[in-house]
């Protein structure tokens, strides 16, 4: 932990080194044309992401969840995505949820020395009760928080599928996961602040996890939100449009539908599509798995 100097995520790059003296504009600039790297970076890491997300699918189509774990920033932006995943896609909140390093204070309370805790990490690992079907991604910039490997390793002593997820190369955090996900964004505009590059690139890898894994759930119809929690007036009348992209009925059609079906946009399609009752309609979707498409009956 000594050795921060050798990880390119705390070295202090020379470009940046006059940023107190820019001007608003320049700086603004600056940041920018440090952020237009990011995507590039990620797309380096998507062999790596793309074997850990078809892992966890797997595993969650046989009945397990998605957990995050990490401190600081990491931590909150698992908090982050584990959170829309309920109102976006209807999961369940122990479906996919997120453990951070201090506990819930820790969201908006920076509780930074929790991350050294090691024996912290595993213990939450064993409260949360996670086994083989489970699926636990390890966030951490540095790619060596305690709290994060300790976590980490022990979910993979119980049996679950191991992810790390860093921005550093060969990190304790890949060498413990089963599989390593090191995006390399470099140096920092603020030395060592890696809620900027860093933390960007966590956002759009994890936004492809939970995303990617929810469209293979069948979660989605095409690019629709079909599964999405109306529980606000934009929602609603999304939820209206939909039903009515799918099946090609009137507005006050597709209200009906939704209104019978406690506004499930799934269940609403399919008894808009067959004029089924809201039971036969949801016998059809649970027969396919709860996927739109089967239940249309427009897969081979």
């Amino acid at each position: 932990m000594n050795n921060l100097s050798e990880l390119t995520t705390e070295s202090a790059d020379p470009r940046f080194a006059g940023i107190d003296t820019m001007s608003v504009g320049e700086l603004a600039a600056t940041m920018n044309a440090a952020d237009t790297t990011v995507p590039a970076a990620v797309a380096a890491a998507l062999p790596g992401i793309t074997a850990a997300i078809e892992a966890t699918a797997a595993r969650m189509e046989a009945g397990g969840r998605l957990v995050y774990v990490g401190a600081g920033t990491p931590g909150r932006l698992g908090v982050l995505d584990a959170s829309e995943c309920p109102p976006t896609f209807s999961t369940p909140p122990e479906q996919v949820f997120a453990i951070i390093a201090g506990g819930e204070s820790a969201i908006v309370a920076p509780c930074e020395g929790a991350e050294d805790d090691e024996e912290a990490g595993a213990a939450a690992v064993t409260a949360a009760g996670i086994g083989p079907l489970d699926s636990v991604v390890g966030i951490a910039s540095s790619g060596r928080t305690p709290y994060v490997l300790a976590a980490v390793r022990r979910a993979r002593e119980l049996g679950a599928l191991t992810v790390g997820l860093s921005c550093n190369a060969g990190t304790p955090l890949s060498r413990e996961a089963e599989h390593a996900i090191e995006v390399l964004v470099g140096p920092e505009v603020i030395s060592g602040s890696t809620r900027l590059k860093a933390g960007t690139a966590q956002k759009l890898v994890l936004n492809m996890f939970s995303t990617i894994v929810m469209v293979r759930l069948g979660k989605t119809y095409g690019n629709l939100m079909v599964d999405v929690k109306a529980s606000n007036g934009k929602l609603r009348e999304r939820a209206v449009r939909m039903v009515r992209t799918i099946t090609g009925s009137g507005r006050e059609q597709a209200l009906a539908a939704l209104d019978a079906n406690g506004f499930n946009v799934k269940q609403a399609v399919v008894a808009t599509r067959f004029g089924l009752s809201p039971q036969e309609a949801a016998a059809r979707l649970a027969a396919a798995g709860g996927r739109l498409r089967a239940a249309l009956g427009e897969l081979s």
